[in-house]
């Protein structure tokens, strides 16, 4: 069996990793610990959210399950140190476990290279600042963003009420013809039952959070999946080599 560890703040959807077991038998198992941080998205809280000494000591309870790879779920709380911070938390939880790790952001990065996507639209759940930090993490791995949205939610518990209407409602309003790929960071978002029908919606690969986040561990841990259901990328076999 598959072990998954993901890491993550408060107000997350961590449901959604549950669901995707449930779809594969159980195949996969999938074990969280919270790190002891709010879920504010306001920039310096989420400087707070990234410290690597509560990640770590999140991720380390998980070491007895006999974990296969460890995930920092967080794309606001790996993306807001910029690329040397995000690459610092992942270097750390592996250095800490002996497990291959890495974060939602990192996973973001690595499902677009899958893609070939470098052009991209981001529909953001949070507020501007943050959501201008995500762009500038995407600008540090060449990836350049055609057309940002926020929706504003202030916190994790309030982008998990934002709901499949609004997210097509926005995407709607946002001109897609360059756009490669289309973005929705958020790992507090309920998000996986809806990759299919966004991707409908906008004609363009959608990559949400807490799918990059699965996608990638599984990769990682050496056990990756075709999955229908889960949008374009789970139906693409994974490359050789870690995500």
């Amino acid at each position: 069996m598959t072990r998954l560890g993901f890491v993550y703040p408060g107000g997350g959807a961590e449901h959604d990793y549950y669901r995707f077991a449930e779809a594969h038998g159980f195949r996969v198992f999938l074990a969280g610990s919270r790190i002891p941080a709010g879920d504010d998205h306001d920039p310096e809280a989420l400087r707070q959210t990234a410290r690597v000494e509560h990640i770590v000591e999140a991720a380390l309870r998980l070491v007895t399950l006999r974990i296969d790879a460890v995930l920092w779920a967080c794309t606001s709380g790996s993306f807001i140190l910029g690329r040397a911070g995000a690459e610092a938390q992942a270097r750390a939880l592996g250095e800490a476990t002996g497990k291959p790790a890495t974060s939602t952001s990192l996973a973001f990065i690595a499902a677009l290279d899958r893609l070939g996507a470098r052009r991209i639209a981001v529909l953001a759940t949070y507020p501007e600042p943050a959501s201008r930090a995500f762009e500038a993490f995407l600008g540090e791995h060449g990836v350049a963003v055609d057309k940002l949205a926020w929706l504003d939610a202030p916190s994790g518990f309030d982008a998990a009420t934002i709901d499949e209407r609004r997210l097509t409602a926005t995407l709607a309003t946002l001109d897609l013809r360059r756009a490669e790929a289309v973005l929705i960071p958020d790992t507090a978002l309920p998000s996986l039952d809806l990759v299919d029908r966004l991707e409908a919606a906008c004609g363009r690969p959608v990559l949400t959070a807490n799918q990059v986040t699965i996608w990638a561990g599984l990769g990682l841990a050496g056990r990756p999946l075709t999955a229908p259901g889960f949008g374009r990328l789970f139906a693409m076999p994974h490359r050789d080599g870690p995500q």
